[in-house]
């Protein structure tokens, strides 16, 4: 499976330690926008192997989302080297999460924000 639960107490050792870059879903079970990104946040996962896609259930870890300031859901966020290097969140659609997550891909992309 190329997309990796989180929680508080694997994000340390999965996401701020790696080397390169890695997209975090911030999601919710009873957040409808989330469930229905869900399908295509899986099937980039499969398409864009230079990075490591994560997910994390917002509800559960709520002390890491307030750490990473992850107010709303959904929210996406890219990390590089453990650094936060772009972010996504509010009113996304399909379209808007591919073509974000293609801009994380490119390694010259210093910040993207949309949003």
């Amino acid at each position: 499976m190329k997309v990796q639960d989180l929680t508080r107490d694997t994000f340390k050792e999965l996401v701020s330690d790696i080397d390169g870059r890695a997209v975090i879903d911030f999601w919710g079970p009873q957040c409808a926008p989330c469930l229905a990104l869900a399908p295509t946040y899986h099937d980039l996962a499969e398409e864009y192997g230079t990075l490591r896609f994560f997910r994390l259930e917002a509800p559960k870890n709520r002390m890491l989302c307030v750490d990473l300031r992850v107010m709303s859901l959904p929210t996406f966020l890219c990390l590089d080297n453990g650094r936060e290097v772009g972010r996504l969140d509010g009113d996304i659609t399909d379209s808007d999460l591919a073509t974000w997550i293609r801009e994380q891909s490119e390694p010259d992309r210093e910040e993207a924000r949309l949003g």
